[in-house]
């Protein structure tokens, strides 16, 4: 059973690594042939060892193939009801339900609607409905539309939708689109997981049909935010700062949870705790049992109907159910919850049966139920965790040995002998999950032992439960008295978070490291004795040593990054960093924490050597102060206005003018807009735009942020013959209102980039000006289509490439440029 669920869990992942999804005659043919192997290898005469062996060997491979055409047959299906292409853009009238707890945000309102009906939106219905009808929409409903105050209505009024109900409204939908840059979360992936067809923005106002549609779905979902809007209204903000958590605890809405408090549990190593963890089911299911055991016990004729044990295990599998689905069913809690069951029923059915069997079950399970489950860290780091304890479990025997000796008579002993287990258990997770840590976020934790040691019995065996209890029983206090807990502990855990060396962000590790580090894990956990055990420290090392590849001197390496509409570049010297912008602010959310902050960690870039932010509009500057947090800066060049918060940050600043210029490694960097009276209040923001070159190694890029028309003809006037660049990134996005005639023909870039949001608003880049550029001979690149662009500036010449070519996935292909002219 566990080397099975091992080599079908291969097979899943094998197809989620796939650029292309295979056809469905190749994935039979796999399949058949499989299992043909297997039969040969039953039907084989001779050594039965031979034997024995040809048949493992067929059917881990029958198991690999199955895992790969399970997932591949579940990922076409999710493929099939996207919105096809050709109805991007239009305006759908569709009747649906209200399926998840609606998100509150600072612009309106973020909800999913299941699809029962889908037409055409034009006059007298005469409009052809889509040509897939997606089945599951993600929408936003924005709270101030034209629309609603033609209707009579308060346009700045607040959304007000619940899940379960059942609304009729007007769409404007696209195919779900997410950003591609280096060590960034992939949307695409998280949305065809989630079965998410289309994303789109309610265009008129919604007529509701249904005040609730009773289903078991939409029971628990209303249930679940009635829990979180009664601790969110108990708890209000600014006085309950941590009633957010609280909601993420007990009813598993992170959203909850703001980016401040996240940035903390990211500092101290403490994320895992604000997720419906294993250890929150388990506890919940334990205390039902031990109580229903108490109970059953307690009553004459019960044992003789069914056994108290029985009985017990019965109880602890429906409160983990009920609490999983209450929760959302994350893969955590349900890699717990199946745990729980199959546990509960061998108990049931009088069978034993092995933890690590159970955990092969739960495995396989998940997988069957989410095949995208590989793509999420928290399936690597749940499943890594609990393996790794079973791996140490089952060799340490120190412990055992106390037990039996009798120390464990007197409180003082079995006190001993808890910390000892809880120290070695803690020891254990951290170490395990150190690997695929820096390989999925770049940063490790320093002070995370000392903040799980007092977070973890603080949250799981008090606040949980208090939070479970006030999401049962409508008593206030509850909540109350959870806060107070809470509170010293979120004090503490904030202290620790501002600790100068709370957190080590080496690069990414190349994949190959997991591999020793896995193997050295393996050594270091293995029971005292094992000779050469320490032996496995060494093959940790590449994991934590390799060095992130740097130009040389001379040379620069520049990153387009891919932050919808707006623009981040970070440009890398020999040793030095810089970024230009920061991209834009998202309501709670911003580019620089999203985005710019996870690449440089995947660079392992400790500090900034500069940032520039070119002009205060916020698709330029929006991520600014996230950036500033995340890094120490060492100088600051802008044009942003002198109260603007970048400036309380203490960071030597210079002003971004003309003809300020410096040199680093052997880059020379030039300002070449704006002069200083154009930096003066009253002035647009556009016409202070901060444009530069890089010139490395004999070749040159012009960074035009959003330089428009009027001062392009003065840089013009300026720079002259000297405004010839290898790479441009384009001015203002691609907007009509930048790139003229004469700047294209003075700078002819031999290959330029536009830095666009997908299906943006403005439609920038704009057609002709794309053709402009083209007609001049320019390689053309595109953010929105082609993701994170990188540019390598070296004596060899210049060369491009974008994340989207570099790391193709069967999700994305329908995003990347194959068939589009350059």
């Amino acid at each position: 059973m566990r080397l099975a669920s091992l080599f079908f869990a291969l097979g899943v992942l094998l197809l989620q690594a796939q650029p292309r999804l295979p056809g469905w005659p190749w994935g039979l043919l796999l399949l058949l042939s499989g299992a043909g192997v297997l039969a040969a290898a039953w039907q084989t005469r001779g050594a039965e060892a031979r034997r024995r062996a040809l048949g493992l060997t067929a059917l881990a491979t029958l198991l690999a193939v199955l895992g790969f055409s399970w997932a591949g047959w579940r990922a076409d299906d999710a493929l099939s009801r996207q919105l096809a292409a050709a109805d991007e853009g239009r305006d759908f009238v569709v009747t649906g339900i209200v399926t998840r707890m609606p998100q509150a945000m600072s612009w309106g309102v973020r909800f999913e609607l299941e699809v029962e009906q889908m037409q055409g939106a034009g006059l007298l219905g005469k409009e052809p409905g889509p040509a897939v009808m997606p089945r599951r929409l993600s929408l936003g409903w924005w709270e101030a539309r034209r629309a609603d105050s033609l209707a009579g209505r308060d346009a700045r009024s607040t959304p007000e939708l619940h899940s379960g109900e059942r609304w009729r409204m007007t769409v404007r939908l696209k195919r779900p689109h997410g950003l591609r840059n280096p060590g960034g979360f992939d949307a695409e992936a998280w949305m065809v997981e989630r079965g998410i067809d289309a994303s789109g923005a309610v265009r008129l106002v919604p007529v509701r049909l249904s005040a609730f549609v009773a289903r078991p779905d939409t029971i628990i979902e209303r249930l679940r935010e009635m829990a979180r809007d009664r601790f969110l209204a108990v708890l209000p903000r600014p006085d309950y700062p941590w009633g957010g958590i609280l909601a993420a605890l007990a009813v598993g809405d992170q959203q909850a949870v703001d980016s401040g408090q996240w940035r903390v549990f990211a500092r101290t190593g403490t994320t895992h705790l604000m997720s419906i963890s294993g250890l929150h089911v388990t506890l919940v299911a334990g205390l039902v049992a031990a109580l229903a055991g108490a109970l059953w016990r307690r009553h004459p004729r019960a044992p003789l109907l069914l056994a108290t044990p029985r009985a017990a295990a019965l109880a602890g599998m429906v409160a983990a159910l009920v609490y999983t689905l209450l929760a959302g069913a994350g893969v955590p809690a349900l890699r717990t919850l199946i745990m729980v069951a199959v546990a509960g029923l061998a108990v049931v059915c009088g069978r034993a049966t092995r933890v690590s069997r159970v955990l092969a079950a739960a495995l396989v399970a998940v997988l069957v139920l989410d095949p995208w489950a590989v793509l999420v860290p928290g399936f690597w780091l749940s499943y890594g965790a609990v393996g790794a304890l079973l791996y140490v479990g089952g060799g340490r025997v120190e412990l055992a040995r106390d037990e039996e000796g009798g120390t464990t008579r007197t409180w003082r002993g079995r006190m001993r002998l808890a910390l000892a287990r809880f120290g070695l258990a803690q020891w254990t997770a951290t170490l395990a999950t150190l690997p695929l840590v820096l390989f999925f976020f770049q940063q490790f934790s320093l002070v995370s032992p000392l903040a799980n040691a007092v977070a973890i019995p603080v949250i799981s065996f008090v606040v949980t439960p208090l939070a479970l209890l006030a999401a049962l029983l409508p008593v206030d206090s509850l909540l109350w008295l959870a806060h107070a807990v809470l509170s010293p502990l979120m004090s503490l855990l904030v202290w620790l978070a501002d600790l100068p060396l709370a957190v080590w962000s080496p690069p990414a590790p190349p994949i190959w490291s997991m591999a020793l580090a896995v193997a050295g894990l393996l050594l270091l956990l293995a029971p005292r004795g094992l000779p050469g055990r320490l032996a496995g420290a060494l093959l940790l090392l590449p994991l934590v040593t390799w060095p992130v590849p740097r130009p040389g001197a001379g040379e620069a390496w520049v990153t387009v990054l891919d932050v919808g509409q707006g623009l981040a570049v970070v440009v890398r010297t020999a040793g030095h960093v810089l970024a230009y912008d920061t991209g834009p602010a998202w309501g709670e959310t911003d580019a620089g924490e999203r985005v710019v902050a996870p690449y440089l960690r995947t660079l392992g870039v400790g500090r900034l050597d500069a940032l520039v932010v070119t002009h205060s509009d916020r698709d330029h500057s929006g991520g600014a102060l996230s950036v500033l947090q995340a890094f120490p800066t060492a100088w600051l060049v802008d044009t942003l206005p002198e109260a603007h918060p970048a400036h309380a940050f203490g960071v030597p600043r210079d002003l971004c003018e003309h003809g300020l210029a410096w040199e680093w490694d052997g880059v020379r960097f030039t300002v070449l807009h704006p002069p200083r009276e154009a930096v003066a209040p009253g002035i647009k923001p556009n016409r202070q735009s901060c444009v530069m070159t890089v010139d490395a190694a004999g070749r040159r890029l012009l960074l035009a942020a959003d330089l428009e028309i009027p001062d392009e003809a003065a840089v013009l006037r300026r720079g002259g013959p000297e405004l010839r660049a290898d790479v441009l990134v384009a001015p203002h996005h691609g907007g009509a209102s930048a790139s003229s005639p004469a700047f294209v023909g003075a700078v002819r870039p031999d290959q330029v980039v536009f830095s666009a949001g997908y299906r943006n608003r403005f439609s920038h880049p704009r057609p002709e000006v794309v053709e402009r550029y083209r007609e001049i001979g320019s390689t053309v690149w595109r953010t929105d289509q082609d993701g994170a662009v990188t540019f390598r500036l070296g004596v060899d010449g210049v060369s491009g490439s974008s994340e989207r070519q570099d790391r193709p996935r069967y999700w994305a292909a329908r995003q990347e440029m194959s068939g589009m002219p350059r």
